[in-house]
């Protein structure tokens, strides 16, 4: 409806016009990130990774580290409607004497069901309480060879579901502890260089330099390759981690001393010295909070480059060590193409790989757009 000149439209009826200005910031980002959908969707595929990570040996039917021989490169099992429900055929196995190679065969005489919340391996619930419970199984007797292999076996006969479930446990947290240690180095080292300038300035970027005139993946190979190999799984875990960490911060430290030579020149910082604010207090109150978004989003697209660095190193052998598992040391089964063409399920930690990254790098491109809603 057309309206009189210098009258202002009306609003209709039962409607309120929205005040931005009096939105709560953290709404505005959550608002902002919703409206990318492929963020939303790579956060739902992260948390039910790390959902099956956390509960990776309930989930898992088999120890990932018990050898069968009976098994070695067994297909992934197929799954049948029989009279009690969902189960699986036996096998049999036979040696192709032209390829030297096993075949399997269904033994199409028994069905074995598959049943859930069922008792097997001992293991230790969230790592704290031992438990025998598991999410599903074959009822089977032990002398047949009826096991449920998803996703099928690797050359020792064991189950690659449950190995990579497993090496989740460590591809999916190194990264994250890594990172989380070189955003606090970066974040502490160049808010230093930036606030107080000077001799501390010029020794911390010379350092910058120097760490940085290495190559990165060659500093890594061979700094991984310094590392004791009789050392626990978890002193090798945490060494792995602090490496990442080392080497990582030197970029992060100088873009945040350039975003804190930007605030230290701004009125409020100078309002707060000429009050008699102390260093601490302006740091943590005026520097840091203003730098906290950048931080918070190169951190988060940093993780999946400490994931891939961490396959990377384990798949090399210089990362983490067998009997430990991670999804670097299964790809080291599928670095051959006649592996590959003959067992191309044991590429499957290269897809939940690809998958892992990509999803990091669509959600740092929603978080990276949600702390600045303002835009």
């Amino acid at each position: 409806m057309a309206t009189a000149a210098g009258e202002l439209p009306k609003v209709a009826k039962g409607k309120k016009q929205e005040d931005v200005g009096q939105i709560p910031q953290w709404k505005l980002m959550v608002r902002r990130f919703s409206q990318s959908k492929l963020s939303v969707g790579a956060l739902v595929v992260l948390a039910i990774m790390y959902t099956f990570m956390i509960f990776s040996d309930f989930i898992a039917p088999y120890p990932h580290d018990v050898l069968d021989s009976n098994n070695s490169f067994a297909p992934p099992t197929q799954i049948v409607w029989g009279p009690d429900g969902p189960g699986i055929y036996g096998l049999k196995q036979e040696l192709d004497m032209e390829r030297f190679q096993w075949i399997y065969t269904p033994d199409t005489s028994v069905i074995y069901p598959i049943r859930f919340f069922v008792q097997g391996h001992e293991y230790y619930f969230l790592g704290l309480f031992p438990s025998r419970l598991h999410l599903f199984g074959v009822d089977a007797p032990p002398d047949s060879n009826a096991r449920i292999f998803l996703w099928g076996a690797d050359k020792e006969g064991r189950d690659l579901f449950s190995r990579v479930l497993k090496g989740s446990q460590v591809s999916l947290t190194l990264g994250f502890f890594g990172v989380f240690l070189f955003v606090v180095i970066g974040s502490i080292v160049g808010t230093a260089s930036g606030y107080f300038g000077g001799a501390l300035d010029n020794l911390i970027q010379r350092l910058i330099e120097l760490i940085r005139s290495f190559p990165d993946l060659p500093l890594y190979m061979a700094l991984a390759a310094a590392l004791p190999l009789n050392v626990p799984i978890t002193v090798r875990y945490f060494l792995i981690t602090v490496i990442i960490a080392v080497i990582g911060w030197t970029g992060l430290a100088r873009e945040v001393r350039g975003k804190v030579l930007a605030f230290r020149s701004a009125d409020y910082t100078a309002a707060a010295i000429a009050a008699g604010a102390s260093h601490w207090h302006i740091i943590t109150h005026h520097l840091l909070p203003n730098a906290m978004s950048h931080i918070v989003v190169v951190g988060m697209l940093a993780i999946p480059g400490a994931i891939g660095l961490e396959t990377a190193l384990s798949f090399l052998g210089l990362g983490i060590l067998p009997p430990a598992v991670s999804w670097g040391i299964l790809l080291r089964d599928a670095q051959t193409v006649q592996a590959v063409v003959t067992y191309p399920w044991l590429l499957i930690p290269v897809l939940l790989l690809l998958v892992t990254v990509l999803s990091f790098n669509l959600l740092g491109d929603g978080v990276r757009d949600a702390v600045d809603p303002y835009a």
